[in-house]
């Protein structure tokens, strides 16, 4: 059996944008029957929420979509992560730049951002807003864009597994 593709969604702290992010991705890979070929995980670039769950309004955002975003427990990234990961996912800019300083000569193909995958999105703005100090709309939003750009990262990972 090949040896699945890897992704790892990456924001802050774990609470919010990359659970919602890894939770969305694996409900389309399971939809897409892909879920056999690609492993999905997230981290943060911060420890502040290591070991806790993820947000409540990340969580009941989820479940009003149709997720299932329970059992998630937030963890800081690794570095040793790049030579087991194939694609790490940034949430925003700021996120993507801690990942740069990390990432070893040779993988800095292995970074994007999300809202790169997302068309229509191109030649705009590719942060993921944090919801964090928001209220229920924000997270509402971040959804949104997390959808859009998971469909169209799934679309890329259908073309690299054909």
């Amino acid at each position: 059996m090949p040896t699945p593709y890897r992704i790892c969604f990456v924001c802050m702290g774990n609470i919010c944008r990359s659970p919602t992010a890894e939770v969305v991705m694996r409900a389309m890979l399971v939809e897409a029957g892909l879920d056999h070929a690609v492993v999905v995980d997230s981290a943060g670039t911060g420890s502040w929420h290591a070991g806790e769950s993820a947000d409540e309004r990340a969580r009941e955002t989820l479940t009003a979509r149709g997720y299932d975003g329970n059992g998630h427990v937030a963890r800081q990234f690794d570095p040793a992560w790049f030579a087991e990961r194939d694609l790490i996912v940034a949430m925003d800019g700021k996120n993507l730049q801690a990942l740069r300083w990390l990432v070893p000569e040779g993988q800095e193909g292995k970074l994007a951002r999300l809202r790169s995958f997302d068309p229509a999105s191109r030649g705009g703005d590719l942060d993921i807003p944090d919801p964090y100090y928001g209220g229920p709309d924000g997270f509402d939003e971040v959804i949104t864009l997390i959808e859009a750009g998971c469909a169209g990262l799934l679309d890329q990972v259908r073309s690299r597994l054909a």
